[in-house]
């Protein structure tokens, strides 16, 4: 390995990217985050930028003195920076990983062929094509943006015809998916880090409870049987080594009646469901992402004691700046760390932050993350 300190630079400025630079600082890399906009989350980092993330001239300049890029979300313009890209600076996840992943129709249609099970879907560019697609599943049905959904964001779960037609004007721009809905057990969710040459470490399996198509909490390790949580280790992996992903992938599951276990969908990234592993792993989600897209050694995924909690923040109000008088409150809750992600401005439903707890007793540790999180109100 080069024995001097790389530089990674990261397109994008919110709280993902503000986690990923924090693990990289802590290693002496050097970091820089370009944004179009001034996020709240990177205000801290002396190398966080703004301007236009798709000039070709300012992504020059920001590209040229990096070893690495990388992307905090899908949808930052990493095809535009890679067109500029010096030799000797590597892209992860490449443009074409972010390709098969950006597009949620075409994802689960390239993770279909590879052999990965998956809900029955089909992308409609109609309503009236929607509607036929309804019918011939069963009601209800889920609705999801091929691109730009997120955080609950582009998603809704439809129970009717008169539904599915309020809901479309809302979700399809060029067009959307229909999915049939998995009556799952639960909902479950693997983090996989991927070096270039496909080595890589798995993170134990977690459980997910989802409020409004947004993620409430994760526990860590779901409390299922072992060989559910086995099948799904592998399938995470296989599902990771389909897309090809370098970094860290996020892989969502859902577990069926029957066990049989089924992919929702990838993030080409450090990913919600893995916020407790900064605490509750010895190598967080975000350090491996780092190591990864530097080729480096994966560190151990290993939970640093028996169960994990993580409980995201969301906000209660519209408003700027954000002002809460809970958090003390909240640093008053044994074993619990509270992460705020300087997010400019609040609105209802947006995560503001989430808080971790570790412990030995499940409902204890659970217990407590819920606690400290009602506690700070955004």
């Amino acid at each position: 390995m080069d024995p001097t300190f790389p530089t990674i630079g990261i397109l994008g400025g919110g709280q993902l990217g503000k986690m990923m630079a924090a693990e990289a600082v802590r290693m002496g890399i050097e970091t820089k985050l370009l944004s179009p906009k001034d996020a709240g989350p990177m205000r801290p980092y002396a190398g966080a930028q703004v301007g236009d993330w798709t000039d070709p001239d300012v992504l020059r300049s920001f590209v040229s003195d990096c070893d690495v890029i990388t992307v905090e979300s899908e949808w930052a313009p990493a095809g535009a920076a890679a067109d500029v890209l010096p030799d000797d600076t590597a892209l992860w996840p490449s443009t074409a990983t972010l390709s098969l992943i950006k597009d949620k129709g075409v994802q689960k249609q390239h993770l279909a062929d590879a052999g990965c099970p998956v809900p029955e879907f089909v992308r409609c560019n109609t309503m009236e094509d929607a509607l036929d697609a309804a019918e011939a599943y069963g009601y209800p049905v889920v609705l999801k943006q091929c691109r730009g959904a997120y955080d609950g964001y582009g998603n809704a779960t439809v129970h009717s015809v008169e539904a599915l037609r309020e809901a479309w004007p809302n979700l399809a721009d060029d067009g959307l998916m229909v999915e049939t809905f998995a009556d799952f057990t639960r909902e479950l969710a693997v983090q996989v880090a991927r070096r270039p040459g496909g080595e890589q470490v798995v993170y134990p399996v977690a459980y997910t409870e989802q409020r409004d198509h947004r993620c409430h909490a994760v526990e860590v390790p779901a409390d299922i049987d072992e060989g559910v949580a086995e099948e799904a280790r592998d399938l995470a992996q296989a599902a990771v080594e389909a897309v090809e992903g370098v970094g860290l992938i996020a892989v969502e599951l859902f577990e069926m009646p029957d066990g049989d276990l089924l992919v929702n969908e990838l993030a080409p990234r450090p990913h919600n469901t893995g916020h407790y592993s900064i605490e509750g792993s010895d190598t967080s989600q975000f350090e491996n992402h780092v190591r990864a897209i530097l080729d480096w050694p994966l560190g151990s995924t290993a939970l640093r004691q028996p169960v994990a909690v993580m409980v995201n923040v969301l906000g209660r109000r519209e408003g700027t700046p954000p002002r809460s008088t809970g958090l003390p409150r909240a640093l008053d809750t044994d074993g619990v760390s509270p992460h705020i992600y300087g997010k400019p401005d609040v609105r209802p439903g947006r995560k503001m932050g989430h808080v971790t707890a570790l412990g030995s007793n499940r409902a204890d540790v659970r217990k407590r993350a819920e606690m400290a999180a009602g506690a700070i109100e955004l």
